[in-house]
């Protein structure tokens, strides 16, 4: 498995008539699910209305690519207009099955049987530059040649967004989603789905109690079946009850290990969110976290860089873990990569920290041979 994970990133979009064919090579994640919505969305703002994202030589996909999908299928402006995915994967087919991102999209019959090759089936392949215009194709655009954009408040409020719409969109009975963040030394609502949480979580900060508060605080996530029954927050159950509201769900949001805020679910029903939601939403809170991580606010241009270089060690980690387990108990990339996720889950630590902890571990055992 190559360590040059990003370097061999790269897009090439094809155009026929109203509909556009994006042909995806490498990993979508946080740091490549940029290209990728940019790409997508100025397909969208040309009038494409039919839009192939073909993963046949896609390896990997986390949340930051699933949020990508289920924002530009929002976008669409035509009631019969589309986003399909092509040559998923058995593992990212899982994931968009799982998350339910799958109800946004359709899939697509496999054309493409080579893709080390340029072909994507009937659609016209002219070179062209990026976002030229229906009716042309754009170059192969690898990520070395990326410009890193500096990492702003924008920008990441842009990411959390993504995160809770994917969040209300995927969470069954999520009534409105919202991530509190502290910044300059108070509590704020950095996105939200709906006036309604953002009222939810103002009653919070007026207050002084909730538990949107104890997850940023404490680290650790708070589930409340039933407000009704509720006594730990005297003086906000009963603004939230007055909003409708009877369960919330709040994981907390970590950047470099220190609790930065929450992200919190909120339903009107009682006993809303059970165990499925419950490893989604904590999922939803872990990609979060890594948006927090990987571009904090307020960086320069040099510390913009070292964290994505950081980024890119993280993911060699994984990488490098991921062979650990195929040689082990001889599986697939694919299965290996399940495993990973589900021991990570099973000891209570991040997929990273399990990880190195693994690689490390196989190293000691290979030094003493």
């Amino acid at each position: 498995m190559s360590d040059d994970t990003y370097d061999d990133f790269a897009l090439h979009v094809a155009f026929g008539g109203s509909r556009a064919t994006v042909a995806v090579r490498g990993e979508v994640d946080l740091l490549t699910a940029p290209a990728l919505a940019g790409v997508l969305n100025s397909l969208v703002d040309a009038g494409c209305d039919h839009l192939v994202v073909d993963l046949a030589g896609c390896r990997f996909m986390d949340a930051s690519g699933l949020s990508v999908f289920v924002g530009v299928a929002a976008r669409m402006r035509k009631p019969d207009g589309t986003v399909a995915v092509r040559s998923a994967s058995a593992f990212i087919r899982q994931i968009l099955d799982i998350t339910h991102v799958g109800d946004f999209i359709v899939y697509e019959a496999s054309e493409v049987s080579d893709t080390s090759s340029s072909s994507l089936g009937p659609e016209r392949q002219v070179g062209g530059d990026l976002g030229a215009g229906a009716g042309r194709a754009a170059d192969v655009i690898p990520a070395s040649s990326r410009a890193l954009v500096r990492s702003s408040t924008d920008v990441i409020d842009a990411a959390l967004r993504l995160v809770t719409a994917l969040a209300e969109a995927t969470v069954e009975n999520a009534d409105g989603v919202s991530v509190t963040l502290e910044r300059h030394g108070r509590l704020m609502t950095a996105a939200a789905t709906n006036d309604k949480v953002l009222t939810m979580d103002k009653h919070q900060y007026e207050t002084g109690e909730g538990p949107c508060l104890d997850a940023k605080a404490e680290g650790r996530w708070y589930y409340i079946e039933s407000l009704d029954d509720e006594t730990r927050w005297p003086n906000f159950v009963p603004l939230a009850l007055g909003q409708g509201i009877h369960s919330i769900l709040s994981s907390p949001l970590l950047a470099n290990d220190r609790p930065q805020g929450a992200l919190n679910i909120y339903s009107s029903k009682q006993g809303a969110f059970g165990t499925h939601e419950q490893e989604l939403a904590a999922l939803l809170a872990e990609q979060a976290s890594e948006i927090l991580t990987t571009a904090g606010p307020e960086m320069t241009d040099q510390q913009t860089n070292e964290r994505f270089v950081g980024a890119l060690t993280e993911r060699r980690t994984i990488h490098q873990a991921q062979g650990v387990i195929m040689a082990r108990n001889n599986l697939t990339d694919d299965d290996a990569i399940k495993s990973l996720f589900r021991a990570a889950r099973a000891a209570g630590v991040t997929v990273l920290a399990y990880a190195t902890d693994l690689v490390a571990s196989s190293n000691s055992d290979g030094q003493r041979e």
